[in-house]
């Protein structure tokens, strides 16, 4: 938008420029036929074309570009129907200087021009592309071309994407997954951050039951500091389709590995499937079916397993259910998945956490700004299917879940409203509660306001301290440049002392 507005604004300015111009030669024009005779009988008595000139400038009030292009002016534009013309040209060059100034300062009508030119473009040049561009595997192999050397892969909140060497990182001195790592837009936030090789697979999972792979060095190349590019200008994804989970998978082509890993996915309607890693190990370009899903369903969470981790749906009603993974039997790509949870009418899943190890935290976070974290084992363990047992005590007061995550001391969260507004918190400064509680209150919210979503920022804590850190020697520098300034100001002082 920023381009296009800067376009429309040099453009308008350069055609008021020309509009002008030529204006002003008319205007010169209109005022030699008002007065006809007089500068023919001026031109004719002058003795050259300069005295003619100055004759013309004197006496009728013209500017010099006026006077030189009157006496350019051919003989055959003194006819009536030239004459006519000049006048008509002039008047639309007024009404078109006019135009162009209320382009210029109007905003509002620059960007109908920026609408009117792009849609005038999808109408001409917007029909479907017709050749697709592939890479040659008889001719050779692109991983040959990259080093399988570790990057950090940094994915905004929003969408946005990059691969960083892992030196950049290593020479700052910081956590690799913890740092800042990436320049975001307004409202934006690192979500997730992840150490890979060049040479691995990014799986991603849309909310239509897709999935996408991307080679880690197709991922675009940027500094910790910057933005990255957005993931629906890199996958040919529908305009209206969102990744919702990215899983960073080693090796396809091991067959142990492929055979002894799973994909675990759940929906908002309480469905759970597991479908061995090796369904996914044939990558296609335009993606796959991994969820033949509902109408009105759509994958919620997707989770990379090795068999062995307990899995814990919870509900909008504040409900939890926790069962091992082995009662979930695995099943093809294309099949519907079966009953995790038991849900009421117009009761839906929030949220999906595969743990191993039932000493880790679990962090419930309702609608109107309250949550707490418990302990894995404190969730009676289920059958699947089971309507489950309380993660919350839910009230008009709390309002519904909206989220559970796993988490542990050196995470952090972010809490996003509807309204727009983000809270960072510690995940160390929520206490831990039995399982059945109302929580503490992590934001107050303004009237009519509710939690959008919750992200968990992983390792947070060290970017926090790295952040505190940067600041501390920003301050001290600071300090440093004063005090030499009023040391320098101070021997100032005494060498004007010791002059006088």
């Amino acid at each position: 938008d920023k381009h296009r507005m800067d376009v429309i604004i040099r453009r308008t300015k350069f055609e008021l420029e020309k509009a002008e111009k030529d204006a002003h030669i008319l205007e010169g024009y209109l005022i030699a036929l008002d007065h006809l005779d007089e500068v023919i009988n001026l031109i004719r008595n002058s003795k050259n074309p300069e005295a003619a000139k100055i004759g013309l400038m004197d006496n009728f009030e013209l500017t010099e570009v006026q006077a030189v292009a009157i006496l350019k002016l051919q003989l055959q534009r003194l006819t009536g129907m030239e004459r006519d013309k000049i006048k008509q040209d002039y008047d639309e060059l007024v009404k078109l200087i006019k135009y162009l100034k209320e382009i210029l300062a109007d905003e509002s009508l620059r960007y109908k021009i920026i609408k009117e030119e792009l849609l005038e473009v999808k109408e001409k040049f917007g029909d479907a592309r017709r050749t697709e561009i592939v890479m040659d595997a008889k001719e050779f192999n692109p991983e040959d071309f990259y080093a399988d050397e570790d990057v950090v892969i940094t994915i905004s909140n929003k969408g946005y994407i990059k691969r960083t060497a892992l030196a950049e990182y290593k020479e700052q001195h910081r956590g690799g997954r913890g740092s800042k790592g990436a320049k975001t837009k307004d409202e934006d936030f690192v979500r997730y951050m992840y150490i890979a090789s060049m040479h691995n697979y990014l799986l991603l999972f849309s909310d239509k039951g897709l999935c996408y792979w991307l080679k880690v060095y197709e991922l675009p190349e940027g500094s910790k500091n910057s933005k990255g590019r957005h993931i629906q200008n890199i996958l040919q994804v529908d305009a209206d389709e969102k990744i919702v989970a990215y899983l960073n998978v080693k090796n396809l082509s091991d067959e142990e590995y492929i055979n002894n890993h799973y994909i675990v996915m759940a929906t908002k309607k309480g469905l759970v499937k597991k479908t061995k890693l090796e369904a996914y190990s044939r990558p296609r370009a335009k993606g796959i079916i991994a969820f033949k899903k509902n109408e009105d369903d759509e994958v919620l969470s997707v989770k990379l397993t090795d068999g062995e981790n307990y899995i814990v749906l919870a509900s909008n009603e504040g409900k939890a259910v926790k069962f091992h993974e082995s009662l979930v039997r695995s099943t093809g790509r294309n099949s519907v998945g079966v009953r995790g949870i038991n849900l009421n009418e117009n009761d839906e899943i929030i949220g999906m956490v595969c743990v191993k190890d039932e000493s880790k935290h679990l962090l419930v976070v309702s609608e109107n700004g309250y949550g707490k974290r418990s302990l894995l084992s404190e969730y009676r363990q289920t059958s699947r299917g089971a309507k489950g047992v309380k993660a919350m005590q839910t009230t008009d007061r709390t309002g519904r879940l909206i989220a559970i995550k796993d988490v542990t001391d050196d995470d952090d969260i972010m809490i996003i409203t509807k309204k727009g507004f983000a809270v960072r918190l510690a995940i160390e400064k929520i206490n831990l509660q039995s399982r059945a509680t109302q929580g503490v209150r992590l934001i107050k919210l303004n009237k009519n306001d509710a939690i959008a979503s919750v992200a968990k920022i992983e390792n947070g804590a060290i970017q926090r301290k790295e952040e505190e850190r940067l600041a501390l020697l920003a301050e001290q520098k600071l300090t440093e440049t004063e005090t030499n300034t009023t040391d320098n100001d101070a021997k100032e002082d005494e060498r004007e002392t010791d002059n006088q």
